[in-house]
């Protein structure tokens, strides 16, 4: 005969042990595909098909019997698979043998138990019944380990009733201390009980024989009798006589003792009733004890005894069982309405929920409560988070609340953790610059802060146990064996479906933690204006770059923690995308602040110079700015998962705008400055360094700038940010990964430089234009005439003053910064030499004296500013030579 599936195959057995009638689950493969294909199942050599139940191909649950072995394989056998085999076994332990007036820890199965009253075992044959002490003997119990016992007598029992009874195992445990003669005695008993036994049968039948003939005989005569009595008489046969007898004997005995009997009869239903009750008390007391345990809590002892009148009564025919069993239906009915009740009252602790869940189970509760009570909890978390969020917008009744912010930077709050900025080792000037704010502000939270702080722990407080309780709900740990079996759980149903729904359900979850933190920390769009249409509520403005921080460093930890419930990664993308939204506007928000303080470093200017003619300005600005480059390191660090925040190319865009402004914000400032009446010009901490020269000390004693030496104090520093400060904070936006920064780099550069132009042109006009105008009066002072003059004997004193006026120059300069001296020199040298090219080309002729006069003058000043002279310069003092009449003698060129 063929077979259309593998034999069966038994991996499993849950207990492996216990005693006869153990309910115990058989697992494995190929177990049949329903319950007419099952044909047979023996455990331990006991069919145990009439108690069987098939679950399902992989599962069937039965009782154990009777068996002979007490150990042996499980055989499952189908129609379809043919005979199986087992790799496991089970082991059928000795039942302890309890009386119906016994105390017992556990639920004794009634169908076998042992009459003390009759000494007899109810459901086991007689032949197998034998006396408790065979031998005769008083048992002495020895001490010897049971486990030694079957380990020395495998396969044997030291049950009397068994049959594999090992004598030398009973006697080891019985009679270990029994002597010799004793036991002697106890073969003689033995002998004695087997004889009386073999006789007693026959001699019970001896002894009646002459009571079966006589009894015989009597049958006998009475059936001859009535065949020779006939029905011819008119008063009939003589049983219709004995029936006469019989009626009027009854009817008088009725009458005389009718009063009698109905007492009796009376007191047997009383009786009866009373057995009844007293045998059945459980049901009867069971829609009590039903109320009074749920009103205590005890709903396991409600399940327990509901179970067990299920199994006695749920399918009886007497009717006063069954008005009694529907009253225990109507209570549990009720407890599951309490049950579901309980199971969706939020808030409730996850503990509570599974026990509830499980109760309803084995209940076999109608629907899927467990579904019902992972909807409720969804719903509970939603309503949780905008309460949170109503709660603080009635906090901040009669202020902007969510939708406003603190707009003076200096009044804004720092979260404490980011209120410390660290200082870069490479700047070593202005380390003594001082905010002068106080450390108040750092510990005052933005109602916003706060806000999105409460909103993220409430998540983290509640979204655990919410995927927990869904993680119990797909692996099946919520339900109980007895309802896992019952089928009456839907979740089996439609698990994707559950699945796909679930999912929904956190995506909503993280939508609106993601919504409710967008609407209160980022701003709206361009498109909303200054104001919300239809609120009339003015925009709110945005958080300080450290506050923002602050909310990514919460968001981030937030991530973690949902991500080690192993929630995946793409149910928390929403999160990810806000954390990078925030990393954007973070940066932005804090080169904006920057670019605020920068603008507020002119009024900081105290115009103290060092030997290199420079002072604090730059230094504050750099340290600023790495300042703000420092806050945002953890900012721009990418956690794993994350994002670059330049990955954008409006986000690099912007950032790399900002830079630009803060450049450029700066050297508006020092324009400012270089432009700044005397009136506005603090001199109050004026000084020098002490290896400046003496000839700037005048500045200290009049405690007054000029113009002049504010331009040249400005343009020193213009050229230590050229040199040093812009390429240190270029490097700087590279190491923090800026894009951009050849651009930035490019564009501050060049408005640097014609700041710097527009600045030494001013100087150079201020100090050139009264040298070169001083010439002209200074060359025909006294009606000096280059036609009519008297021989040479020097220079004239207009040189001597104009070279007088150029040392000065020189000085001033060399007292702020010695390296612009030879730029600004030049400049000034080129005036002069071209101003006097001009006015000898102007003069008509000259005069033999005159044109001697000329040329020494000429010779004297080109020589004496030989080591500042330029192309330009010196193309003009050939010019002017030029213009001069040549020499005619040898003489008058020496």
């Amino acid at each position: 005969m063929s077979r259309s599936r593998p034999p069966p195959l038994v991996t499993g057995i849950s207990p492996n042990e216990g005693i006869p009638w153990t309910k115990v689950t058989i697992r494995g493969e190929n177990l049949g595909t329903g319950t007419p294909d099952l044909i047979g199942l023996t455990i331990c050599g006991h069919n145990c098909l009439l108690t069987a139940e098939w679950m399902s191909a992989s599962k069937i649950v039965c009782r154990v019997g009777q068996a002979k072995n007490d150990k042996g394989d499980i055989i499952v056998t189908t129609k379809s698979g043919g005979r199986g085999t087992s790799t496991v076994s089970f082991k059928l332990l000795k039942p302890e043998k309890i009386g119906v007036l016994d105390q017992s820890a556990v639920w004794v199965d009634e169908m076998n138990y042992y009459d003390m009253r009759t000494d007899r075992n109810k459901g086991i044959p007689p032949l197998s019944l034998r006396p408790a002490n065979p031998l005769g003997i008083e048992i002495e119990k020895g001490q010897f380990p049971q486990k030694d016992l079957e380990v020395l007598f495998p396969g044997m029992s030291a049950d009397f009733t068994s049959e594999n009874l090992s004598a030398a195992w009973y006697l080891i445990e019985n009679h270990s201390n029994t002597s010799f003669e004793q036991l002697k005695m106890a073969v003689a008993h033995l002998k004695r009980q087997a004889n009386k036994k073999s006789e007693g049968s026959l001699a019970y039948v001896k002894g009646g024989l002459s009571t079966f003939f006589e009894a015989q005989d009597a049958l006998s005569a009475i059936h001859q009798k009535l065949e020779a009595d006939g029905t011819e008489k008119v008063e009939g046969s003589m049983t219709q006589k004995l029936e006469n007898v019989l009626n009027r004997a009854s009817n008088t005995a009725d009458t005389l003792f009718q009063e009698v009997l109905g007492r009796k009869d009376k007191a047997d239903s009383t009786r009866n009733a009373l057995t009844v009750l007293q045998r059945f008390k459980f049901l009867f007391n069971l829609p009590l004890n039903i109320e009074r345990n749920i009103q205590k809590g005890d709903y396991d002892v409600v399940i327990n005894d509901y179970e067990k009148a299920k199994s006695l009564f749920g399918k009886t025919e007497v009717q006063v069982f069954k008005k009694y069993y529907a009253e225990v239906e109507t209570r549990i009915e009720a407890l599951r309405e309490l049950l579901l009740d309980k199971l969706l009252e939020t808030p409730s602790t996850l503990h509570d929920q599974k026990r509830y869940i499980r109760y309803l189970s084995d209940l076999r509760a109608p629907g899927d409560p467990a579904w019902q009570c992972i909807g409720a909890q969804h719903r509970w978390i939603l309503q949780l988070m905008h309460d949170c969020r109503e709660g603080c917008a009635r906090d901040l009744t009669g202020t902007s609340g969510l939708h406003s912010a603190v707009s003076d930077p200096d009044s804004d709050a720092r979260p404490p953790a980011l209120g410390h900025l660290g200082h870069t080792a490479s700047l070593k000037r202005g380390s003594g610059f001082q905010s002068g704010r106080g450390d108040a502000w750092r510990y005052k939270t933005p109602q916003r802060v706060a806000f999105v702080e409460k909103l993220t722990k409430l998540v983290l407080s509640q979204l655990p146990n919410f995927w927990k309780l869904w993680i119990s709900y797909v692996n099946g740990s919520l339900f109980s064996e007895t309802a896992e079996k019952s089928g009456h759980i839907e979740r089996s149903k439609n698990v994707r479906q559950r699945q796909s729904d679930f999912k929904k359900m956190i995506q909503e979850v993280m939508h609106c933690l993601v919504k409710l933190i967008r609407g209160a920390l980022l701003p709206p769009s361009a498109a909303e204006g200054g104001v919300r249409p239809g609120t009339g509520r003015e925009v709110k403005a945005e958080l300080s770059g450290q506050w923002l921080a602050h909310v990514i460093q919460t968001l981030r930890l937030t991530y973690e923690s949902l991500t080690a419930l192993e929630i995946p990664s793409d149910l928390l993308q929403t999160i990810q995308d806000l954390v990078l939204d925030l990393r954007g506007r973070c940066v932005a928000a804090t080169l904006q602040h920057t670019a605020e303080e920068i603008k507020r470093l002119a009024e900081k200017e105290d115009w103290v110079v060092d030997s290199e003619g420079l002072t604090s300005l730059p230094c504050q600005f750099e340290r600023r700015v790495v300042q703000s480059l420092q806050s945002l390191r953890g900012v721009l660090e990418c956690r794993p998962g994350e994002a670059s925040v330049f990955q954008q190319p409006k986000t690099q865009e912007e950032v790399c705008q900002l830079s630009i402004n803060i450049m450029q914000i700066f050297i508006c400032c020092l324009e400012q400055l270089s432009t700044k009446p005397d009136a506005d010009v603090d001199t109050a901490h004026l000084s020098v360094d002490v290896a400046s020269p003496d000839l700037f000390g005048s500045i200290h004693q009049e405690l007054s700038l000029t113009p002049e030496q504010r331009l040249l104090i400005v343009l020193s520093n213009c050229c230590y940010l050229e040199r040093h400060t812009f390429r240190n904070i270029a490097e700087h936006f590279e190491k923090h990964n800026f894009q951009g920064i050849e651009k930035i780099t490019q564009v501050s550069m060049a408005s640097l430089k014609d700041l710097d132009q527009r600045l030494f042109e001013n100087y150079i006009e201020l100090k050139a234009d009264p040298i070169v105008g001083s010439l002209e009066p200074g060359i025909y002072a006294g009606y000096f005439d280059w036609k009519d003059c008297l021989p040479p004997t020097g220079v004239r004193n207009y040189l001597k003053e104009a070279l007088v006026s150029i040392i000065a120059v020189h000085a001033e300069v060399f007292a702020v910064c010695k390296g612009l001296v030879p730029r600004v020199l030049s400049r000034v040298v080129e005036a002069v030499s071209e101003e006097l090219s001009r006015l000898m080309q102007c003069v008509s002729s000259f005069s033999r004296n005159g044109a001697l006069q000329a040329r020494l003058e000429i010779c004297a000043l080109r020589d004496i500013l030989a080591a500042h002279l330029t192309p330009e310069s010196r193309s003009s003092f050939k010019q002017a030579l030029e213009a001069l009449p040549q020499l005619s003698s040898g003489a008058e060129r020496t």
